[in-house]
C-alpha cells in the first residue's frame, strides 16, 4: 500500500509541497516562489503557468527528497490562497489572461456601486460576506468584460472559471475535473451560504454564465486522478481541497464547535469552528464554510488583523532597531515590562472588529526612559491585542468560549508574544509540534478520502502540542493592560 500523502499549498507568494507519513512525520517540505505581477497601482495578478510550473517543479524535489517513488503517494491534498481567480479554456488549458490575485483592488468602484445600490444586505445575508474587491465575483466578472471574447466563449461554454484549487485539480487530473470545494466556493460571493450551491440571483447580479462555474464538491472526496502530468504516475487520487485558511483550521485538529485557530504571518487570521450552521456575524466578522467532510459541514467566523509579523518587519526594515524578525524577541525581553508605552501597530489601517481604514499607527506613553527594547515589547504586545479584540468579537458572535487558541505562523514561534496572547486571552495557547498547518489540513482531508487515517479521531491522536503556554497573569494586572489598550487604541 502507498505510505504517503502529498500536499500541495499553493500560496500567494510561492508553492509549499510536504510530503507527509501516517504519523504526521514530514519526510520533505520543498518550497519555490514565483513571479508577481503589478501591471498598475493597486493591480496584483500572476501568471497560472508560473503556479503550474512551480507545482510541478515542488512536487519533483519533494519526491526526490523523501527518497520515494510517486507510486508510493496514496493521495494529493491541495491548499490554495483564496479568491485568486482565473479563467482558462477548457480545450486547450491554457489560460485566456493572468489571474488576478486576492489582493486586488481594480473592481474597488464596481463594489462601491453595487453598494449603492443597495445590493449589500442581500450579499452578506446569502454569502455570509461583504461587498469588497477581495472577493471573487467583481474579479470574474471584470476579465469577463476586459479580456477580449471572453464573455461570449463563457457563455458558449468554452471556457472555465475557477480559483486555484479548481486549476490545479484540472491540470492534475488532465482536465478531466471542474470541481472546487466549498470552502473555496464560500469566498467568491457567488455561493449561498446555507444550500452550498451557485446562487442563481448572485449569478445575475454580478454578470457571471453559469457555464463557466465548477461542480461543487466536499473538502474530502476523490475529484479524479492524476493524468498525464510529467513528475507523476497516471492513476493516484486527487482527495482534498480547501482554501488555505480553512485548511490549517483543520490542520490544527479544531474539529470540535468552539476550537479556534489563529495564523500570524503578516497580517494575522483568526477562525473559530462554529458547528454546522452558520452563524452571521454583526461585529464585521465574515462566515465562511470551514469544510465538507463525511457528509457533515462546519462553519466558521473568521477574522483578519491587517499587520502582525509586518509590525516586526517594520521595526527591521523602517527603523533599523534589529537585523532578523526574530530578534524582536530577545531585543523586547531586556525589560520586563512596556512600562506606560503603548504601541497600536495600526500600519494599514484598522480590521475587524474595528473597521477604520483611516487609522494610522499610534506610540503613546514615551518618556526618557523609553529605549528600544520598550518598543519591541510594546510592538509584539501590540499585535496580541489586535487578537485579543479579534477573539473577544468572536466569543461573543459564537456564543462558545475558546477551549484552547491554537496558534501556527511564522510569528507564532516568539514564545513571549504567546505567552501575553494566553495572558490576554485568559485561555491556553497551544503551538504544534508542526507549524505547517496549512499544507497539514490538505494532506488530513486527502488521506481521510482514501482510508489513509481512519477517521478524525485518529487525527487529532496524532495530532502534537509543540507548547503550552498557560495564562500567568493576575486578572487586575490584565485589566490594567486592556484599560490601556482601550484608550490608546481610540486615538489611533
Amino acid at each position: 500500500m502507498a505510505s504517503y500523502v502529498l500536499a500541495i499549498d499553493q500560496g500567494t507568494t510561492g508553492t509549499t509541497v510536504l510530503v507527509l507519513d501516517r504519523r504526521l512525520s514530514p519526510r520533505a517540505r520543498v518550497n519555490q516562489e514565483f513571479r508577481q505581477i503589478f501591471p498598475k497601482p493597486g493591480w496584483v495578478e500572476h501568471d497560472l503557468e508560473d503556479i503550474w510550473g512551480s507545482t510541478v517543479s515542488t512536487v519533483q524535489r519533494a519526491l526526490r527528497e523523501a527518497g520515494i517513488r510517486g507510486s508510493d503517494v496514496a493521495a494529493v491534498g491541495i491548499t490554495n490562497q483564496r479568491e485568486t481567480t482565473a479563467l482558462w479554456e477548457r480545450r486547450s488549458s491554457r489560460p485566456v489572461a493572468h489571474a488576478i490575485v486576492w489582493q486586488d483592488r481594480r473592481t474597488t468602484d464596481a463594489c462601491a456601486q453595487l453598494r449603492s445600490a443597495g445590493h449589500e444586505p442581500l450579499v452578506r445575508e446569502r454569502t455570509g460576506l461583504v461587498l469588497d474587491p477581495y472577493f471573487s465575483a467583481t474579479k470574474l466578472r471584470w476579465l469577463l468584460d476586459n479580456t477580449k471574447g471572453a464573455r461570449q466563449k463563457a457563455e458558449a461554454g468554452a471556457l472555465a472559471f475557477g480559483t486555484i484549487d479548481s486549476f490545479l485539480v484540472w491540470r492534475l487530473t488532465g482536465g478531466a475535473a471542474h470541481v472546487t470545494d466549498v470552502s473555496n466556493a464560500s469566498r467568491t460571493l457567488l455561493m449561498d451560504l446555507r444550500e452550498r450551491r451557485w446562487d442563481r440571483e448572485l449569478l445575475d447580479l454580478f454578470g457571471v454564465p453559469p457555464n463557466v462555474l465548477p461542480e461543487i464538491r466536499a473538502s474530502s472526496e476523490v475529484y479524479g486522478t492524476t493524468r498525464g502530468v510529467k513528475v507523476l504516475p497516471d492513476g493516484i487520487p486527487v482527495a482534498g481541497m480547501a482554501g488555505d485558511q480553512q485548511a490549517a483550521l483543520f490542520g490544527q485538529a479544531c474539529f470540535r464547535p468552539g476550537e479556534a485557530k489563529c495564523t500570524y504571518g503578516t497580517g494575522a487570521f483568526l477562525l473559530q469552528n462554529v458547528g454546522p450552521e452558520p452563524v452571521m456575524s454583526s461585529r464585521g466578522l465574515l462566515t465562511t464554510v470551514a469544510w465538507t467532510v463525511g457528509g457533515e459541514t462546519a462553519y466558521a467566523l473568521e477574522g483578519s488583523s491587517f499587520i502582525a509579523g509586518a509590525a516586526v518587519q517594520w521595526l527591521r526594515d523602517g527603523l533599523g532597531l534589529i537585523a532578523r524578525a526574530p530578534d524582536v524577541e530577545a531585543l523586547a525581553k531586556q525589560v520586563k515590562s512596556t512600562g506606560e508605552l503603548v504601541f497600536v501597530p495600526a500600519l494599514a489601517g484598522l480590521g475587524a472588529p474595528h473597521w477604520r481604514p483611516e487609522a494610522r499607527g499610534l506610540i503613546a506613553g514615551i518618556d526618557r526612559g523609553t529605549t528600544a527594547a520598550h518598543l519591541a515589547r510594546a510592538t509584539l504586545e501590540g499585535i496580541a491585542f489586535l487578537i485579543h479584540d479579534l477573539a473577544e468579537a468572536m466569543r461573543a458572535e459564537a456564543g462558545k468560549p475558546f477551549p484552547v487558541f491554537k496558534v501556527d505562523g511564522g510569528a507564532s514561534q516568539n514564545d513571549l508574544l504567546m505567552q501575553f496572547q494566553a495572558d490576554l486571552l485568559e485561555v491556553p495557547v497551544e503551538r504544534p509540534r508542526m507549524i505547517e498547518t496549512t499544507a497539514l489540513g490538505a494532506a488530513f482531508l486527502a488521506g481521510l478520502a482514501v482510508g489513509f487515517w481512519k477517521d478524525r479521531e485518529e487525527i487529532r491522536r496524532a495530532w502534537q502540542v509543540g507548547k503550552r503556554f498557560e495564562p500567568k497573569m493576575k486578572p487586575v494586572e490584565r485589566e490594567q493592560h486592556v484599560a490601556k489598550w482601550r484608550k490608546a487604541v481610540q486615538g489611533a
